[in-house]
């Protein structure tokens, strides 16, 4: 073959890179909340450094939201133009011109991307409220336009949209869905991300559909990458959903984002949002499917015999087989899910 044609078809794969030697604890032969909680405690247990919220916070956004390539300006959070005579909107700013003083315009501060005020119990200014992971540089006048409200759908640039919710923008979309993710699973019920992000949350009642949308259509950028470096130089650890979105797939469902790692197999995962009750029957089992996929349903018994079961929709009623123990298998394509059904 020629060689020029057997790079071209290596290239994916070369584009891919190995999993970070910061996971080699984690089990990832595990997913749902099983996964969570290995990487939870993983980014815990290395968060050694909590930063003080003045000076230290100031110094890391100097640093981890530099625009790739300078040394002198950041990028701004939600910001989408630099070149009109509208400072409010700027995507970029000199690192320097940051505000002190009641003074602002034109100037930036630290945005909270998660807000303080919906932290249960307020953020405050340290722990949570300190973890340069959520703290953006932003445009003084547009982190007072956004405020505290709740991130929600939209398109093009930052706005307030319908319902009083607030769109980051098209650029910054992922950004947030990560930061988000990531402050979740960090600090659990004080942070949960259904409080700030709108909307369903049918792929799992924990993460709104939108943060797992966003995070599969504004895939990590390079200044992402750069920023999870610098702050676990600073903190002690990582945003695993930087390192590799896909990892949001395998822990809350909904559609597949970039796996970024060549030693993570990608599979259906689809599977994890599949809810099945009740589990102990006199005879019919409902099946709470909140996706468009299509799934079949199969009923076998401890002897491992197909029993005799009526499928109707999202109900199977295995009703005149004798009591005892069951297993309910859902199959999508080629995955399936086994549930444990005690007949009564």
């Amino acid at each position: 073959m020629n060689k020029r044609i057997l790079l071209l078809l290596l290239l994916p794969y070369y584009c891919l890179a190995q999993m970070p030697a910061y996971y080699n604890s984690i089990n990832f032969s595990q997913t749902g909340n099983n996964l969570k909680d290995q990487l939870a405690q993983l980014i815990t247990t290395t968060h050694t450094h909590n930063l003080v919220y003045t000076p230290e916070v100031w110094d890391a956004l100097e640093q981890a939201d530099l625009v790739p390539g300078s040394n002198q300006n950041v990028f701004l959070i939600y910001g989408y133009n630099d070149n009109d005579a509208d400072d409010d909107n700027d995507r970029t700013r000199s690192k320097y011109l940051t505000c002190h003083s009641e003074s602002c315009d034109g100037k930036w501060v630290r945005e909270h991307v998660f807000p303080r005020s919906l932290g249960s119990p307020n953020l405050e200014f340290d722990g949570p409220g300190s973890d340069a992971h959520h703290l953006r540089a932003i445009d003084y006048d547009m982190n007072n336009d956004r405020g505290n409200k709740r991130f929600g759908a939209g398109s093009g640039n930052a706005a307030t949209v319908t319902g009083g919710y607030f769109y980051p923008g098209d650029e910054w979309k992922g950004d947030i869905a990560r930061m988000m993710m990531y402050m979740y699973m960090r600090y659990k019920t004080q942070c949960r991300a259904i409080v700030v992000g709108a909307g369903s949350a049918t792929y799992n009642v924990d993460m709104p559909n939108i943060f797992l949308e966003w995070n599969k259509e504004d895939p990590v950028s390079q200044y992402e990458k750069n920023r999870n470096t610098v702050l676990q130089n600073m903190q002690g650890n990582r945003n695993p959903f930087i390192d590799n979105p896909y990892l949001a797939t395998i822990i809350w469902g909904g559609p597949a984002a970039e796996n970024t790692w060549s030693n993570l197999s990608s599979q259906d995962y689809s599977l994890n949002t599949i809810a099945v009750y009740p589990t102990l029957t006199t005879g019919e089992i409902h099946i709470e499917n909140t996706t468009s996929n299509q799934y079949t349903y199969n009923v076998y018994n401890n002897l491992g015999q197909q029993v005799k079961a009526v499928i109707s929709n999202d109900t199977v009623n295995i009703t005149g087989n004798a009591p005892g123990l069951y297993f309910l298998i859902v199959t999508n394509d080629n995955s399936n899910k086994t549930f444990k059904i005690i007949l009564k």
